[in-house]
Formats: C-alpha cells, structure tokens, sequence
C-alpha cells in the first residue's frame, strides 16, 4: 500500500486529499480540502496551504488532475492564471513520484474503478456499463470536460480530449438567436459558452435581452440556486435551455466517439440529478436523425461519487505506479 496526495485542479477550485492506493486500483480517498485558485499565485501555494492543514508532513507521491491540456513543459489551466512548470514541479511539491493528467481523463479513471453503486441511471436501458466497448464522459463545471474510456481485453484505455471546445450548433429558431447574441461577445461560440457554471449566466443574460427584460441575478451562484429552486422563471428557463444542450452535446460526442454508454460527471451533473431526468436532455439526447435508435440503445448514467476528480488523479497514479 502506498499514499499519495491527490490533487483536482480546475478553474475555480482546487481539491487536494491523502489517498492510498495498491495492486494498480484505489483503495481509499480521504476527506476533502478545497482552496480557491483565485488565492493563490499557483500550484505551489496551495499545495503549501494544504500542507500545513496536516503539519507539513506530506507524502513524497502526487496525482495531480489539471483541467488543461497536457502539452509541453508550462501547462496552463483554461480557466485560471496558474501555470504549472511540469520540469520544476517534483522540487518545488518536494515529491520524488508524480502523474499528471487531465481532469476529466481522471474522471475516466474513475469511473473505469468504481463499482455500479456510484452511477444513478438517467436515461436509455438501464443495465451496467459495459466491460467491453467505449465510455464517453461528460461533465459540466466551470468548463466542459470531455474524456473517453476504451475498455478491451480486460483492459481500460482512458483517452483525454478537448471536446468541450467543440463549436456550439444551434438546433432551433431561438438557439439561432443565442448563438448569435454570444457571437457578439465571443469570436466563437463553444459548447461550453453554454454548458458549464458560467454558461447558465451566458443564457440568462441572453434570453433576458432577447425578451426585452432586466437581468436579475449578477451573482453566479444565487443564479443558480434560483434556477434549480424554480424561484425565478427567467432562470429557469435558462437551466431548461442548458439542459437541452448539454443532452445534445452529450449525444454528438457519444457519436464521434463511438460509445456504448455515456457517463454525465462534473460538479454540475451531479447537483442537477434530480432535474436531469425531467427535463429535455434525453429528448436531445437520442434525436439525432437515422441515429435516434442507437442512441435510444445507450445507456447514460450520472456519476454519483463525491470526489471523482481526486478518486480519478490516484486511480491514474496507481496505473502509471503499479509495480
């Protein structure tokens, strides 16, 4: 057995946990530490922060999940000013072991482990995902993760991908109107200018000028309190819209990649379970022309484990670590 600090970091937060992993799998994640990235120059900082939550007596072992693409030495996250000197990072975390991997290929990992206790059915057959074939995750945040789980052989292939930056199609007369409206705020409108924690705000704020009414809510958070509450119907309509297209989105990558079954992760699939099944998304999700009965044919599941990023980062550690 081996511990390790598990590292989540995406845009607007970092999650760091002791986990201890043997045999290739995960044998426990310990409980949460969240930081905001906004209060701290980088990696480091926070990594110090935590630290110091536990005495400064830390594991020389990282896994460390980072919502960016892993190219080259400086990594830099998409949604935050951190840069990370991956050449630098085992004396600066002061670590003689280390894996990086993106944060939704972590999710990948995640779900590649844990068992079918964890996954809430949503929509399609309701049977277990498959041992052979191809998982594609999906997950809103702050932005919108994409990874692909091969499964062949006994084995599991996890894929990273930049599918949440996938251009926006519209699928009807009002989604014309909203692509429209974020052209004149963005020089291009990506998938995941809707489908993520700010995207909400983006449709609100859209569907109120296209209305002709005063946007209500500045606030991120009260927004969508609001609007899973039901408490304003602005918002609410706004979620609506959201949920359309994160199941239209869904059911394009579950195309592209070929897949058997899809899994919805991200903080916001799993504070939207309740609502997913009784909105639009599995509508969304299947219409898609000659394809409507194979995509009728996938399961789609929301993964229910509190920490998957973290559960992730130590399972891709204990894969790339195994002897």
């Amino acid at each position: 057995m081996t511990e390790i600090v598990a590292v989540d970091v995406g845009g607007t937060h970092a999650r760091f946990a002791l986990a201890k992993i043997g045999s290739g799998r995960v044998l426990s994640v310990g409980p949460e530490c969240t930081l905001k990235t906004a209060d701290y120059p980088g990696l480091e900082g926070a990594w110090a922060a935590f630290g110091a939550t536990l005495g400064n007596r830390l594991p020389e072992a990282a896994a460390i999940a980072l919502a960016a693409p892993l190219d080259g030495e400086l990594v830099k996250v998409t949604n935050n000013d951190w840069v990370i000197d991956t050449y630098a990072l085992p004396e600066a975390l002061g670590v003689e072991r280390y894996s990086l991997v993106n944060d939704f290929a972590a999710v990948a990992y995640a779900v590649a482990q844990l068992d079918d206790s964890f996954f809430r059915h949503l929509c399609g057959p309701e049977r277990a995902l498959p041992g052979n074939g191809v998982v594609s995750i999906v997950g809103p945040g702050t932005g919108l993760g994409v990874g692909q789980l091969l499964r062949r052989g006994g084995r599991d292939h996890v894929i990273a991908t930049e599918g949440g930056h996938i251009g926006f199609a519209p699928l009807d007369a009002l989604e014309d109107r909203i692509l429209g409206a974020l052209r004149n705020l963005h020089s291009r409108v990506s998938v995941e200018r809707i489908v993520s924690g700010p995207g909400l705000a983006n449709l609100y704020r859209t569907l109120a000028a296209l209305e002709g009414r005063q946007a209500g809510f500045e606030d991120e958070k009260t927004l969508w309190s609001a609007a899973i509450g039901g408490e304003d119907d602005l918002a609410a309509a706004a979620l609506d819209r959201f949920c359309l297209t994160l199941g239209a989105v869904a059911g394009d990558i579950a195309l592209a990649h070929g897949a058997d079954a899809v899994v919805i992760g991200g903080g916001l699939g799993l504070r939207l379970a309740d609502h997913l099944p009784r909105s639009g998304f599995a509508g969304r999700f299947t219409a898609k022309g000659r394809y409507a009965a194979r995509m009728a044919n996938l399961p789609v599941k929301i993964v229910t484990h509190k920490q998957p990023g973290l559960f992730g980062a130590a399972a891709a550690f204990a894969a790339e670590h195994r002897d």
